[in-house]
């Protein structure tokens, strides 16, 4: 396959068709100036190696943080507990370790919330809504349902939970982007929000802690 083709492939993948039609006239063309022929291909060549390098990164990056979720979540649901660390900082600290430094954990938001279930996840606290405005407000009377004194959008308390406790691993990271360029076609402000997220029950471990 030679460089017209390569380049003919990519721009059809990525549904590029007007660009794929005009480089193609223009490479087999008795007439054009191999020179001239590349300036008109080289930036799209260009664009589509960044493109390719930045979704590559974005992809891969999102994997990790999936698995390190999952990791985090089988070590949280023994209530197991290391030396020197709460189960929450050994949670972090897994999370961190199974992206391989490429995600800054000062800059990440790691949330573990508890749900009294798995229909919970989500969801606001009830309350009575008395002018009709369909959001709470305060003074209005509501369910504490995660009995914390205050209405909460999201009932869902911080913390790895009990034995047989619903508990959500979630993360969100702004992911920095390798080019300007890129910048400007995906993401904001030069970077690319990824989030995961796993809900898990906790085992059924006995009153002094870890699974039986």
């Amino acid at each position: 396959m030679n460089n017209i083709d390569v380049i003919d492939y990519l721009l059809y993948i990525i549904g590029m068709e007007n660009i794929r039609r005009f480089i193609h006239r223009l490479w087999s063309g008795e007439k054009g100036s191999p020179a001239i022929e590349f300036a008109f291909a080289a930036p799209a060549m260009v664009m589509m190696v960044i493109a390719a390098v930045e979704f590559g990164m974005i992809v891969f990056l999102s994997t990790l943080i999936e698995s390190g979720l999952r990791d985090a979540s089988r070590y949280g649901i023994t209530g197991s507990e290391v030396s020197g660390a709460s189960r929450l900082e050994r949670i972090v600290q897994i999370v961190a370790e199974r992206t391989l430094g490429l995600v800054d954990m000062d800059a990440a938001v790691v949330d573990v919330l508890v749900y009294p279930g798995f229909s919970a996840i989500g969801q606001g606290e009830d309350f009575v809504d008395g002018n009709a405005n369909g959001a709470y407000d305060i003074g209005e009377t509501y369910s504490d349902a995660n009995a914390n004194g205050v209405w909460d959008a999201d009932v869902g308390l911080a913390g790895a939970g009990a034995a047989g406790d619903v508990v959500v691993y979630a993360m969100r990271y702004d992911w920095p982007l390798l080019t300007p360029f890129a910048g400007t076609l995906i993401g904001t402000g030069g970077t690319f929000p990824i989030a995961a997220a796993i809900a898990v029950r906790n085992e059924p471990w006995d009153s002094g802690g870890g699974s039986p």
